[in-house]
């Protein structure tokens, strides 16, 4: 996975509702909020996450990327804004909400197994 990559591949393995694949984007210490607000302090965390959320809200959701903005910190460090919009997302009773807007923010790092994010943060936008 490249910087320029992850943007798409997120989206994909998101809609695909494919875990392994989003934790996969994770440096195993990696701080990972979701879209519903919950926080996970490494990758094994996170993927019980992703895969609650999976299980129930976005059991059908998909993302539609939008604008990406990349800033490089040098060598090993890049910051991702990602925005998207999400489509699919149920409510307890399984009717579908409305689309709405989210934004991901990343760090990633270059590591010795490829660029890796050590933080993730995807958040709903609010109008």
């Amino acid at each position: 996975m490249t910087p320029e990559g992850l943007p798409k591949l997120f989206a994909a393995a998101f809609s695909a509702q494919d875990v392994k694949a989003l934790t996969g984007f994770l440096a195993e210490d990696a701080d990972v909020m979701t879209l519903t607000g919950a926080v996970a302090e490494n990758a094994v965390d996170a993927q019980r996450l992703f895969e609650a959320e999976f299980a129930g809200i976005f059991a059908a959701a998909r993302l539609v990327s939008g604008k990406t903005r990349l800033r490089v910190l040098g060598a090993s460090g890049v910051v991702l804004h990602q925005r998207y919009v999400v489509i699919g997302a149920r409510d307890a009773a399984g009717a579908e909400l409305p689309r709405f807007g989210a934004v991901l923010m990343a760090v990633l790092a270059a590591r010795p197994d490829g660029w890796r994010a050590v933080t993730l943060t995807i958040s709903a936008l609010t109008q």
